[in-house]
């Protein structure tokens, strides 16, 4: 699904915005390739160009990638954060390997569509079928792999997801136009190679980005034998589909993209690890969006021009993060932190790692579900709330990756005892990428709103809401905003709604 660009696609393109990168691709006719908005080559006339909505279409059209460029290196599309459609979904379980691992059939059951469906909506939608768009991430996948290690072709391709090596042969010259070992030939010095089962990836992002308010937000909620922060830097455990990993994440010195410095147990896990890595830093946001909507508002004008970039945390996994959102209700965070650290020395794995470096997984969802969770200091009824989330997860019940449906997940979480509506909203936010989630009965919100004193009551959440309209579709990154002790906020609202009499305990963020 090629089409003609508009206006603002070919301004674009020949101002060379590097913000429009991975919005769209750009596919020449004239010279049969296709290239990210930014190509510094020469702008070519307008009736040499389509526009393509992911680079799998341009594949399927027959195009090949550029080799100045490289558009297969470039930042995720933002709008599969911010669509909760099929095709958003989609690009997402995609994304993080689940063609790969289960096929289409797969893909189509976990959206809750017949493969005939699926590939006519994605053909539709994108250009490109559920097969077509799986072929182009194995390709990127092979590439990282061709220039960042140096396994032989045959342990390249089955890591990247191919079938064959004639296919990996077949589609690596389809899309780049040459071969695997002329890749490895031309890979950049400045890569390197890395240590065997390891893989070194940079993951490109659109600046700017407040990478040392990420790092605060995640040293904050450090889980000691699970991750460790640094000033520069992040480092966690991975559970992965087909066994587990470390990643290193730190900034790449002189260039927009993070570090990341992947040691894994099995290498077709590198498209999940990579995925996941993403997500938790956020880094297919569109902060110029973002911050031009929140920055139109006194309250965070002050506050954006102070970390322009702000990116909502993400998740490496979605029942971690909801059962560490459940551990800390009415706890403070250094609290939380406490619970969960005993959850692991129960139920957690342990890793053989370096002396520096996290030994221990999070408890999956089978160790949870049968574990003794009251056993680390809990209310037995908070317990049974873990026990209950765990037990949905393992059985399949409940799904909370970014790509799964974020009604289905709120409806299954809002069932179990013991979870509320900021569980929720604090989920999809973080686990599931909503990108404008808010929970307008969250204890510091309502103080940076309505003012220190105000109490808990239904006027004060509905006073809450009515003020976070404006901020739509981008709540989520308002609410970092709010949430930054150091953040200087605009004034709070002096109209403030009755102080209720009774203050209701709230989870704590």
């Amino acid at each position: 699904m090629l089409a003609a660009p508009t206006d603002a696609q070919y301004a674009a393109m020949a101002a060379r915005d590097a913000r429009h990168d991975g919005w769209f691709i750009v596919a020449v006719t004239s010279t049969g390739i296709y290239c990210r908005p930014s190509c510094p080559a020469r702008t070519p006339k307008r009736e040499h160009v389509q526009i393509a909505p992911t680079a799998a279409a341009a594949q399927a059209a027959g195009f090949r990638a550029c080799r100045r460029c490289r558009p297969d290196a470039s930042p995720g599309s933002p709008q599969w954060d911010a669509r909760g459609d099929v095709a958003g979904r989609a690009m997402r379980l995609i994304g993080d390997g689940v063609v790969d691992r289960d096929g289409v059939g797969g893909l189509a059951g976990r959206l809750g569509y017949s493969e005939r469906q699926l590939h006519r909506i994605l053909t539709a939608e994108l250009g490109a079928g559920p097969l077509q768009l799986a072929r182009a991430q194995r390709a990127q996948t092979a590439r990282i792999l061709i220039e960042t290690t140096d396994l032989p072709m045959v342990q390249v391709a089955l890591a990247a997801g191919f079938a064959s090596l004639r296919q990996f042969n077949d589609t690596v010259r389809a899309i780049f136009a040459t071969t695997p070992t002329e890749l490895r030939q031309r890979r950049s010095k400045r890569l390197g190679t890395s240590l065997p089962g390891t893989v070194r990836v940079r993951l490109p992002y659109r600046p700017p980005l407040d990478l040392g308010g990420l790092w605060r937000f995640l040293a904050a909620r450090e889980l000691p034998g699970v991750e460790l922060a640094t000033a520069d830097g992040f480092t966690r455990t991975l559970r992965l589909p087909r066994g587990h990993g470390v990643a290193r994440l730190s900034a790449e010195p002189g260039s927009d993209a993070i570090e990341l410095v992947l040691a894994l147990d099995d290498l077709r896990d590198l498209a999940a690890g990579v995925a996941r890595c993403r997500a938790l830093l956020d880094l297919d946001a569109d902060p110029s969006a973002v911050d031009a909507a929140l920055g139109a508002d006194p309250r965070f004008a002050a506050s954006v021009g102070a970390a322009p970039g702000r990116r909502v945390p993400g998740a490496v996994d979605g029942l971690e993060l909801a059962v560490r959102a459940v551990l800390g209700q009415q706890v403070s965070v250094a609290g939380a932190r406490t619970l969960a650290g005993r959850l692991v020395d129960l139920a957690g794995d342990e890793l053989t790692a370096e002396s520096d470096e996290p030994r221990h997984l999070f408890p999956s969802a089978a160790a949870l579900a049968d574990a003794d969770i009251a056993s680390i200091g809990l209310p037995a009824a908070r317990a049974e709330t873990i026990r209950r989330l765990a037990d949905l997860v393992a059985h399949d019940e409940l799904h909370l990756a970014p790509g799964d449906d974020r009604d289905d997940a709120a409806r299954a979480l809002l069932g179990i005892p013991g979870i509320g509506p900021w569980t929720v909203e604090y989920v999809l936010m973080r686990a599931l990428r909503d990108p404008d989630r808010f929970p307008a009965a969250d204890l510091i919100v309502r103080q940076q709103l309505l003012g220190a004193h105000t109490s808990a009551s239904p006027a004060a959440a509905a006073r809450i809401a009515e003020l976070a309209e404006p901020w739509r579709p981008w709540r989520s990154y308002a609410l970092m905003h709010l949430w930054d002790p150091a953040a200087p906020l605009g004034p709070v609202s002096a109209s403030s709604p009755t102080t209720a009499r009774k203050p209701r305990v709230l989870e704590a963020a």
